[in-house]
């Protein structure tokens, strides 16, 4: 209750100013105050919600009593105004969630999903006639990290949609931290090398955004569960405090529209001691919906061939001509070798009519019905299936992507009919240049790859593709945000600099750029790098900043259950003991685990593959040359394994001598330490054979 005059006249010729003044600043509002609290299950985690000047919400995070993330706003701003100030809770609940689920296909089998719940009502004070609106915010607290999102009910005014301008939801990183960034906004989407500076130096940028604090704490700030709804970027403002950056939309300002009741995708902070632990999380998969296709036993993890590395090297070419990669003769050749060596897929690009031309400029011009004359999809599919392959489709939109929508049912009926069941999908085309076309004769509009509209794009393929019992395969993807837990027919995506790169690539990939993806990029989910190039050449002979050791490596540590062969097969028969592991190395995995690791400059990772008893290592480096020491305590204990050992030789070094590499066979055991040697720019792969 405030103080009234008389009675601070009172007070002051009693006790004197010092104690009038400490009894006034009770009396006055506090400049914040907690209105709830949540805890992790194992109470590693702490997120407090706070009401602060005007009515104001925030959140904070604590990690064992310390601030990770200081008071951040909450809000949104709405096409009907901000909905920021004026907050009153009118409703709290909690709840906890513990269980263990199976994943069809992954880096783990088993995946536990335990957190703590809190559930916070909040209503907006009403102005003049005009009832307040209401939301609710939801955070799942786990021991790792935590998920939050908002939630707008029916409202009060009865307005049945919500137009979105913007998020006004902030992280405000705690002390100092360096970050790893992409720019947002860019017209190479999301293909650029990162940028490791203090974060005091990050502007606008694209998420999984990692950080590591002056305490040494590692971060990961993303979203989980992008559906129907504008991808967040994240913009340094005032403070220093990253804000919530909305992919715009072509829709009068908003970037998103959706009547109620809906949900936003979770906005989420995972929260490690090491940067393998961000690798080893399974947050973003956790805050996805359950799997919704039931058995998907008919998508079969594997490996793949293709005409593909080829038409980047320039010796061959999509276009139809002399060079045309895409014939007949030549998809045979693929299938031979794909049958000899194992391997359930063969990609062909270039099979279909559009290709001919300035494709890029022309994606009205491709057909997905039907293929070019000299490529019988028809006897090829037979052909394949007669030596146990597969053939795996290709859909280049060049982002006229209403136009593809068009032909999407008979595109896919096509490719049922003849036994494809994954197809990679691409959207070649400046960011901020996708093609919307709401009616036939309608205007052209222009969307970016991330905006919601491009969400419901992405989502109609999976589902459409499901429904034939076809995998998705995305290239210049919409970021990946764990929705294969929810649609386990959205196998990979591309959505990073790959291995294309390092054909033609000014610069090609450094050699750290894969020990950096490992704790960025893939903290979002599977990656289609395309690994394996064992020439290690680009076109021209550009060289690749790689060892041989290192692309052999690279099959374990960029996780994705389709894995490409991606080299020609000529250049596989030069090197029989490197295309041993990529033949012998599994695509599915019983469970993963980081050994070590640093962001950008090395990562080792070990997985069990899924129904066997052997397991995997691969180890990469950076620009210099590293000693690594590791425990084989995950092996099962009191059994002898044979470790068939990949590695750089004395002097290998990807400048000098990058085909330096060594071979060796010895007995191991789980009480065994191996030391790795990694080359500048090298790797290492071994295989655990049980004896």
């Amino acid at each position: 209750m405030p103080l009234h005059t008389d009675t601070l006249a009172r007070l002051r010729r009693r006790t004197g100013t010092l104690l009038l003044l400490a009894l006034a600043s009770l009396a006055l509002p506090a400049v914040a105050r907690d209105l709830a609290r949540i805890d992790s299950p194992g109470k590693v985690l702490s997120v407090v919600l706070e009401a602060r000047h005007e009515g104001r919400l925030a959140y904070r995070l604590e990690r064992n009593g310390e601030t990770v993330i200081a008071p951040s706003p909450l809000g949104m701003l709405l096409g009907d105004g901000r909905l920021e100030r004026n907050l009153e809770l009118v409703g709290q609940s909690r709840s906890s969630f513990d269980e263990t689920w199976e994943q069809p296909w992954g880096e783990r089998r088993l995946t536990r999903n335990h957190y703590n719940e809190l559930r916070a009502a909040f209503a907006e004070k009403g102005v003049g006639e005009r009832p307040g609106r209401r939301f609710e915010v939801v955070f799942r607290v786990y021991d790792d990290g935590i998920g939050f999102r908002y939630e707008f009910p029916q409202q009060p005014n009865g307005a049945s949609e919500v137009r979105i301008r913007g998020e006004l939801t902030g992280f405000a990183v705690a002390g100092t931290a360096t970050a790893w960034w992409l720019p947002a906004f860019e017209w190479n989407r999301a293909e650029y090398l990162y940028t490791h500076t203090p974060l005091s130096e990050v502007a606008t940028v694209q998420t999984p955004l990692t950080l590591r604090t002056d305490r040494g704490l590692h971060l990961s700030i993303h979203e989980a569960a992008l559906v129907d709804y504008a991808g967040m970027n994240l913009a340094r403002g005032d403070g220093g405090v990253l804000r919530a950056a909305l992919t715009p939309g072509d829709d009068h300002g908003a970037a998103v529209v959706r009547s109620v009741p809906f949900h936003t995708p979770w906005r989420t902070i995972q929260v490690g001691e090491d940067a393998g632990d961000l690798a080893e999380s399974s947050l973003i998969l956790n805050l996805n919906e359950p799997n919704r296709l039931g058995d998907v036993s008919w998508f079969k993890p594997a490996k793949y061939v293709g005409v593909w590395w080829s038409l980047h090297l320039d010796t061959e070419t999509w276009a139809t001509g002399p060079r045309h990669g895409a014939t007949t003769a030549n998809t045979k050749r693929y299938i031979d070798f794909a049958a000899a060596n194992g391997f359930r897929g063969v990609l062909v690009e270039g099979w279909n009519p559009g290709w001919d031309g300035d494709w890029f400029a022309n994606g009205w011009d491709f057909d997905f019905t039907r293929p070019v004359p000299g490529f019988d999809l028809e006897a090829l599919a037979a052909y394949a299936a007669g030596k146990g392959v597969h053939l795996v489709g290709h859909h280049e939109t060049a982002c006229a992507v209403s136009h593809y929508e068009r032909q999407l049912p008979a595109a896919l009926d096509l490719y049922a009919r003849h036994g494809v069941d994954v197809v990679k999908t691409g959207y070649v085309c400046d960011a901020g240049d996708i093609q919307r076309q709401d009616h036939e004769d309608g205007p052209v509009l222009r969307e970016w790859h991330e905006g919601q509209w491009m969400s419901r794009h992405h989502q109609r393929v999976v589902e459409e593709a499901a429904r034939r019992r076809i995998a998705v395969n995305s290239h210049e993807p919409i970021k990946d945000t764990g929705l294969r837990r929810t649609w386990p027919n959205w196998v990979s995506r591309e959505g990073a600099r790959g291995m294309e790169y390092n054909a033609w690539g000014q610069p090609p990939n450094p050699p750290g750029h894969e020990a950096t993806l490992v704790f960025t990029r893939m903290l979002g989910g599977p990656m289609d790098f395309t690994p394996g190039i064992v020439s290690l050449k680009g076109r021209g002979g550009q060289p690749i900043q790689s060892t041989l050791a290192k692309q052999l490596a690279l099959y374990v540590v960029i996780y994705s259950p389709i894995q490409m062969v991606a080299d020609l097969p000529e250049h596989y028969a030069q090197h029989p003991q490197a295309f041993q592991f990529i033949k012998d190395v599994a695509v599915d995995w019983e469970q993963s685990r980081v050994l070590n690791g640093e962001v950008g400059q090395y990562a080792t990772i070990v997985r069990q593959a899924r129904g066997s008893g052997e397991w995997f290592l691969g180890s990469v480096g950076g620009d210099q040359a590293r000693a690594l020491q590791v425990s084989l305590s995950f092996l099962d204990p009191g059994r002898d394994y044979r470790a068939e050992i990949y590695r750089d030789g004395a002097h290998a070094h990807w400048q000098s001598a990058p085909f330096e590499f060594e071979r060796q066979v010895r007995q191991v055991r789980s009480t065994d330490t191996l030391d790795l040697h990694l080359a500048a720019g090298g790797g290492q792969a071994i295989r655990f054979v049980p004896m």
